[in-house]
C-alpha cells in the first residue's frame, strides 16, 4: 500500500512537471520577439500582404487572446493533440517521431559509453595509491567543465581535421556516430565516476568486505563480486541526472555535428518560431524526464524498500 501511495504521489508530480513544462514554454515562446504568422508564411524575409497575414492569424487562432490560445493549448493536450508544425505543415507528433529514431541512437551509445567509462574508472582508482586518484579526479573535474561544444570542436579537430578518422558531420554510417557519442558521454562518465567511486570507497570500509578478503577472494572479486553490486544503486539513481545530460547535450551535439535528430528539429522550429513543434519537443522531453524518474523511483524502492517505510 505504501509502494503504491509513493507511486501516486510521484505520478502526481510528474504531470505538475509537464503542465509547468508546457506552460513555461508556451508563455516564453509567445512574448519573445517574431510574428508567428510571418514565420508560418515564408520567415523574416518574406512580403506578404496584410489579409495574409490576418488569414494565417485566423487559421492558427493566432488573434486570439493569450489566455484563450493558452486554454485552447491545453485541452488540446488533453485530447492528446500536439497541433500541427507551422512550418513543416504536419503534425507534430509525426515530426517529432521522423527524427526520433536519430536522437535515441545517439542517446543510447552516449548512454552505454557513459557508464562503462564510469563503472570503470570508479572500480579501477577507488582506494588507490594518491597519484591515481589525483590523476583521475583531475581528469573528471576538466571533462565536467568542459562545455559541450567546446568537447565536441576539440574532438572535431583532433580524429575529423587532423587524424582524419571520423566524418566531421552527418548521419552516415556508424563512424559518424563516434564523435557525436563521445561528445555526449565523456562529461556524464566524468560525473558519474566521481560518484560511484566514493560510494565504493566507502562499502571497500565495510566489514563485509574484510570478512570476502579473509576468505582469500582476490582484490578484483571483492571489488567486481561485492563492492560493485552495492555501490551501483547510487548510479541507478542517478539515471535521471542522466537523462537530462543526454536530453539536453543533443541540441548541442546535433547541432554542432549537423545530425538530424530531435534536437536539431528543436533548434529549427525555435528560430522559425514554430511555436506548436517547440513546444511539442519539449513536452517530449519533460515526459521522457518524468517516466525515467518514476521507473527509477519504482526501482530503487524494490532495491532498498526502507525507502518505501521512511
Amino acid at each position: 500500500m505504501r509502494q503504491l501511495k509513493r507511486i501516486a504521489t510521484r505520478f502526481a508530480a510528474g504531470v505538475g512537471v509537464l503542465w509547468g513544462a508546457a506552460t513555461l514554454s508556451f508563455v516564453a515562446l509567445h512574448v519573445t520577439a517574431g510574428d508567428a504568422a510571418l514565420a508560418t508564411v515564408a520567415g523574416d524575409g518574406a512580403n506578404p500582404t496584410q489579409a495574409v497575414l490576418d488569414r494565417v492569424r485566423a487559421d492558427y487562432g493566432l488573434d486570439q487572446p493569450l489566455w484563450q490560445q493558452y486554454l485552447g493549448y491545453l485541452g488540446r493536450l488533453l485530447q492528446g493533440d500536439l497541433g500541427e508544425s507551422y512550418q513543416q505543415r504536419v503534425p507534430v507528433a509525426t515530426a517529432i517521431g521522423e527524427q526520433l529514431g536519430e536522437t535515441v541512437q545517439l542517446a543510447l551509445s552516449a548512454a552505454l559509453v557513459a557508464v562503462v567509462l564510469a563503472v570503470g574508472t570508479a572500480v579501477l582508482t577507488a582506494r588507490r595509491r594518491p597519484w591515481i586518484r589525483s590523476a583521475a579526479s583531475g581528469t573528471e573535474l576538466v571533462l565536467t567543465s568542459f562545455p559541450t561544444f567546446v568537447l565536441g570542436l576539440v574532438l572535431l579537430i583532433v580524429f575529423s581535421f587532423q587524424a582524419g578518422w571520423f566524418p566531421v558531420s552527418g548521419n552516415d554510417g556508424p563512424a559518424a556516430l563516434v564523435l557525436p557519442t563521445f561528445t555526449l558521454a565523456l562529461p556524464i562518465a566524468a560525473t558519474l565516476s566521481q560518484v560511484l567511486r566514493t560510494e565504493l570507497e566507502e562499502v571497500l570500509e565495510q566489514p563485509f568486505i574484510l570478512t570476502a578478503r579473509s576468505r582469500g577472494m582476490r582484490d578484483a572479486g571483492v571489488r567486481l563480486r561485492h563492492a560493485l553490486r552495492h555501490a551501483l544503486i547510487q548510479i541507478t539513481t542517478m539515471s535521471g541526472f542522466v537523462i537530462g545530460g543526454l536530453l539536453g547535450g543533443a541540441v548541442i551535439t546535433e547541432t554542432l555535428f549537423v545530425r538530424r535528430g530531435v534536437g536539431q528539429l528543436m533548434l529549427t522550429a525555435t528560430t522559425s518560431k514554430d511555436i506548436p513543434l517547440v513546444l511539442g519537443v519539449v513536452l517530449f522531453a519533460a515526459a521522457v524526464y518524468v517516466v525515467v524518474n518514476l521507473v527509477v523511483d519504482i526501482v530503487y524502492g524494490l532495491i532498498d524498500p526502507r525507502v518505501v517505510t521512511a
